[in-house]
């Protein structure tokens, strides 16, 4: 049975990472409180499905980054769901490939190089990242593919000064059970109304009034937590409209595009080991990453990002396993192709609830951030990823947003009225 649309102090705006952590806040300080989420399951861009097989894949966020921080992890022991602590493995990709272990460290140093390129340069103007490479080097190709896998968008569209804000300890754990799964367990119990889009947001009057076409529902305040695309798209009409400081943050923070695809792996490869990771090519940009036998798993998944992935997702699934098995078989021979079998695959720029994977800044607008995380008179306060000033793009500071924003509403809805 659907939640009742009846006056609440607080409404919140979206059942993803952000919006849960908010709800739960807002409970615990005995706030009345509904979530309105469009889509048909809570969790937002953190989703985990079963493979025929009864394997658990995350079609969203698959890593705890920052694991030693990350709030996260508390929540997934509390909550009976195991971590697994294994390296990624990130850095050994070259030589699974077959280059030598010169080649693997001279492309470590070139990375390194370019990070401390980066890091410098956030003294100076904000400017596009592409324009810190070194002229000529031939790993040149594989950092831009890599700011598509981080980032979802080629280095030519990515600010240095928001790319040097974003914080991370380089420990990176997986949800066994997965991430989406831990995620959607955490709500639960919260008081959630599915498949309720808000169409318009009146904040004229001295409450908040959301409509939706299952009906009408006011709150003293509202937390919205919708990606900046959502707002720049237009999808939620607002009365008054929004500042234009506010919508013009909304273009400057556009959601990269990452998607996966999950196949099966059948046959006998003990040449390949559980957790390995390799890249499709370094001779372009336009490549994919890969995580063979994730968790020990016979599984592939393939990771896209950027141009690549807005391409291959309006290609089809069919057009994104004929690439991932046209690239593994450049690594591993042709023998892999008949073993290979796809399972599941994600279309985030085609979500209408989401137009994308995760927030990054446009040359110029890093300071869009604090702009968009700024409420809106006393009745509208912002809350997701995309508002972490050091944490963006991951599920950990969408969390750590929502418990903000609670407290900034306990704060409004406390606060005497005019």
């Amino acid at each position: 049975m659907s939640e009742p649309l009846t006056d609440v102090d607080v409404a919140v705006v979206g059942a993803g990472a952000a919006g849960l952590a908010a709800a739960h806040r807002l409970r615990q300080r005995g706030i009345s409180t509904l979530v309105l989420e469009a889509r048909d399951r809570i969790g937002g861009r953190a989703h985990t499905v079963k493979t025929p097989a009864g394997h658990p894949v995350d079609l969203g966020c698959g890593w705890l980054h920052s694991a030693g921080r990350n709030p996260w992890v508390a929540l997934a022991r509390q909550l009976g769901f195991g971590i697994d602590e294994t390296s990624p493995g990130w850095g050994g990709r070259l030589v699974r490939m077959g280059f030598t272990e010169e080649e693997q460290d001279d492309w470590m140093r070139t990375r390194e190089a370019f990070y401390d390129r980066l890091e410098a340069a956030a003294s100076g103007p904000d400017r596009p990242a592409i324009t810190l490479l070194e002229p000529g080097n031939r790993w040149n190709l594989v950092l831009d593919a890599t700011s598509t896998w981080a980032n979802g968008v080629e280095l030519d569209r990515l600010s240095v000064h928001d790319y040097n804000r974003y914080d991370s300890t380089d420990l990176n754990w997986r949800v066994r059970e997965g991430y989406g799964a831990l995620v959607s367990t955490f709500g639960a119990d919260l008081r959630v109304r599915l498949g309720t889009p808000v169409r318009r947001v009146d904040w004229s009057g001295r409450t908040v009034a959301l409509e939706t076409d299952a009906g009408t529902l006011r709150a003293q305040v509202v937390i919205l937590t919708v990606p900046p695309s959502v707002i720049a798209r237009g999808d939620i009409a607002f009365g008054p409209d929004l500042p234009p400081e506010k919508l013009a943050a909304a273009h400057g923070l556009p959601l990269g595009i990452d998607n996966k695809l999950f196949l099966a792996l059948g046959g006998d490869w003990p040449e390949i080991g559980a957790n390995w990771h390799v890249l499709g090519s370094v001779e372009r940009t336009e490549t994919a990453a890969y995580q063979l036998r994730p968790l020990g798993l016979p599984i592939v998944e393939m990771f896209t990002g950027g141009k690549l992935a807005r391409d291959l997702e309006r290609a089809g699934v069919a057009a994104m396993t004929s690439f991932a098995l046209d690239e593994l078989a450049g690594v591993f021979g042709s023998r892999i192709r008949k073993h290979l079998t796809p399972l599941a695959a994600s279309a985030w720029a085609g979500d209408p609830y989401a137009r994308g994977s995760y927030s990054y800044a446009l040359p110029g607008h890093a300071g869009d951030r604090a702009v968009w995380a700024a409420p809106v008179g006393d009745r509208i306060v912002f809350a997701g990823e995309a508002v972490s000033a050091h944490d963006f793009s991951t599920t950990h500071g969408a969390y750590l947003s929502g418990l903000d924003a609670a407290e900034q509403a306990i704060a409004l809805v406390a606060a005497p009225k005019l």
